[in-house]
């Protein structure tokens, strides 16, 4: 018997659990999935109906054959849905639970072995060639051949401006989806982020304090863009333009392509360019050498993460609505200093004026994002897998090294027999692998590369046994 343990509760591991359980019978598939709601993660954990896909209901699923699972189960809840709809994100955490609840059904039927554990992994050891042992809660260990880390959104850290006293004080907040520790109003809501996740807490905010004013902070204070309405019409020339962004090596010359390409082309819309380049992404990024990849962490990451990952279209008109009424306001200005106790003193450089100015908050909400910095991260599975040698950090903090199969790989390039990885640990690997289409991508081919691999090799055992 080869036993396979996932690890990880959010979708990632849903994902994985779930094509592992349907195609995978050579011994018991473990889903160590800790103490929240399994398969719910920090995505869709939240209550808040305002808090929206930023996908086409169409394209959501939580399996590769997904076909239209997701607007029916919506319909049941909501009424008539389209495909089109940007439907809100709890929807989608009830959707991910009822799927793997099926085939949870549908392995015991079959008579398919799996256990899912609601403690969280705190430890994995090398066996050897027997594989390793994970030590879930306090001392139990699960013996594994295979160990799949679906670990998902690390905790956010405070940022270094931020001092002791502040982050001491309750008015400063790490966790933005955890509004509802701050139950006294307070007069001005200071947001350092102004990506998806500091939408979702700028429009929680607003309801939640209806006469709080509202400020987002970042660096270029740059909100996200918002998807059309509608699907548009696919790029005419994307299999070309595709095909040249292959042969580009940096990232001034993609751009160079993508403006020639729109400048060519009689009315494109730049959100069809860039959704048609989405097959080929992690392909452009491993094109890129570690100097091309930190210059575009450095100077262009910003507008990508912008005009790639956009806000739907209610988000965006209720942004706006913000914007108008005088509620929300943006700054584009780096974080020198945040003090105090309550009110916190935010001391900012203004990105245009380079002047430095200092606002008062009753409440800072640390709303930056997706954390992949494994070094810092105080994560226990993750700090004693890079300790152990394990596992190794990737060099620009985008998660671990690893193959583009998911497959870990040591310091000197060798792969780790036996750890795989799926979703935003494989950053630095496949740069866009944090959204549903290419989690349950991955997670469908790294069950069937199991199934196979377990397969031939229990078929090679039998016959050596017939001998």
């Amino acid at each position: 018997m080869a036993d396979i343990a996932v690890i990880g509760g959010g979708a990632a591991g849903a994902a994985a659990f779930g094509e592992l359980l349907s195609r995978y019978d050579a011994g018991t598939v473990h889903w160590i999935v800790g103490q929240h709601a399994p398969g719910r993660g920090v995505a869709y954990a939240t209550c808040d109906d305002q808090h929206l896909l930023n996908v086409r209901a169409a394209n959501m699923g939580v399996f590769q054959e997904h076909g239209e699972d997701f607007i029916r189960h919506a319909a049941r809840q909501l009424g008539q849905v389209k495909g089109t709809d940007f439907l809100p994100r709890r929807l989608f955490g009830d959707f991910i639970q009822a799927q793997v609840g099926s085939r949870i059904d549908a392995a015991r039927r079959e008579g398919r072995s799996f256990r899912i554990h609601p403690e969280s992994a705190r430890e994995i050891a090398s066996r050897g060639a027997a594989g390793y042992g994970v030590r879930v809660g306090a001392d139990r260990w699960v013996d594994a051949a295979h160990v799949v880390l679906a670990v998902g959104a690390l905790a956010q850290r405070p940022l270094r401006t931020v001092s002791s006293t502040a982050l001491a004080s309750g008015s400063y907040e790490l966790d933005p989806w955890r509004l509802d520790r701050h139950p006294h109003p307070p007069r001005r809501v200071a947001v350092i982020g102004t990506g998806l996740t500091a939408v979702d807490t700028l429009l929680s905010a607003a309801v939640r304090w209806p006469h709080a004013e509202l400020v987002a902070v970042s660096r270029h204070g740059l909100l996200p863009f918002t998807h059309s309405a509608m699907p548009l019409t696919p790029y005419a020339g994307q299999e070309a333009l595709n095909r040249a962004l292959s042969h580009c090596t940096n990232v001034p010359a993609m751009l160079r392509k993508v403006r020639i390409a729109l400048d060519d082309s009689p009315s494109p819309d730049w959100r069809s360019v860039i959704d048609g380049m989405r097959p080929i992404n992690a392909r452009l990024w491993q094109q890129l050498g570690h100097d091309r990849r930190r210059q575009f962490l450095r100077h262009a990451r910003w507008l990508w993460e912008a005009a790639r990952h956009r806000m739907a279209p209610a988000s965006g008109e209720a942004i706006h609505q913000l914007r108008e009424e005088g509620r929300l306001q943006l700054h584009a200005a780096r974080v020198l200093d945040v003090d105090g106790t309550s009110p916190l003193q935010l001391t900012l450089r203004e990105r245009s004026t380079q002047l430095v100015n200092t606002i008062e908050a009753d409440l800072v909400i640390q709303a930056t994002g997706l954390d992949t910095a494994v070094a810092y991260a105080s994560h226990e599975l993750l700090s004693q897998l890079l300790h152990d040698g394990l596992a190794v950090a990737d060099p620009l903090q985008l998660g671990v090294l690893a193959q583009p199969d998911g497959q870990l790989l040591r310091a000197d390039g060798t792969v780790q027999p036996g750890l795989h990885a799926v979703g935003s640990l494989l950053r630095g690997n496949l740069w866009e692998c944090t959204a549903m289409p290419e989690i349950r991508a991955a997670a469908h081919q790294l069950a069937v590369k199991l199934a196979k691999e377990i397969g031939r090799e229990t078929s090679v055992d039998v016959a050596l046994e017939g001998l």
